[in-house]
């Protein structure tokens, strides 16, 4: 999955923006301050999220231990999905502004749709899963999709040293 995506987030074009930025040097740390306050709110929600289906996950739901960790499994990898569409314009509110021009994008995003629906559908041996009633999608489906709420909440919030780094930097 994380190779998958990884390449969907690759085909994503340069925008003009990335050319008024100034280069970064070797000594610049691989992830930037915009960077940690995208993925730390990802990271807490998620793991929230997953640690309370583990612990309660069986009461809240009705289900025996097998479709707990299905569900478990099966939220973690669209919580990935949904995360890739926020991962596309860090600085950007709107996650979906021409996303209709990268048909690699979509398409990667809907293989790796199929081949979860395979995982836990039709390949219950092999891949160790229970297989879902549509309940049980809709909840995983939609305990997944708030991540583009709070990707978009937290993008209101400004990152101090980010632009005044840049504006350091101009000529």
């Amino acid at each position: 999955m994380d190779t998958l995506g990884a390449l969907a987030l690759a085909t994503e074009q340069p925008t003009n923006d990335l050319m008024s930025k100034p280069p970064v040097g070797r000594s610049e740390p691989l992830i930037t301050k915009l960077m940690w306050r995208n993925l730390i709110p990802q990271a807490i929600y998620q793991v929230a999220i997953l640690l309370t289906l583990q612990f309660k996950g069986r009461s809240i739901f009705g289900v025996q231990e097998s479709a707990k960790d299905t569900m478990i499994f099966n939220t973690f990898v669209f919580c990935q999905i949904f995360n890739e569409f926020n991962a596309r314009k860090l600085e950007k509110k709107n996650i979906f502004k021409g996303i209709h021009k990268n048909k690699l994008f979509l398409a990667i995003i809907g293989i790796t749709i199929v081949l979860q629906l395979i995982m836990v559908e039709f390949l219950k041996k092999f891949a160790d899963t229970e297989r879902l009633n549509w309940g049980q999608w809709a909840a995983c489906i939609g305990i997944a999709a708030m991540s583009w709420p709070i990707g978009f909440l937290f993008k209101c919030i400004p990152v101090s040293g980010e632009q005044l780094l840049f504006r350091q930097r101009a000529p």
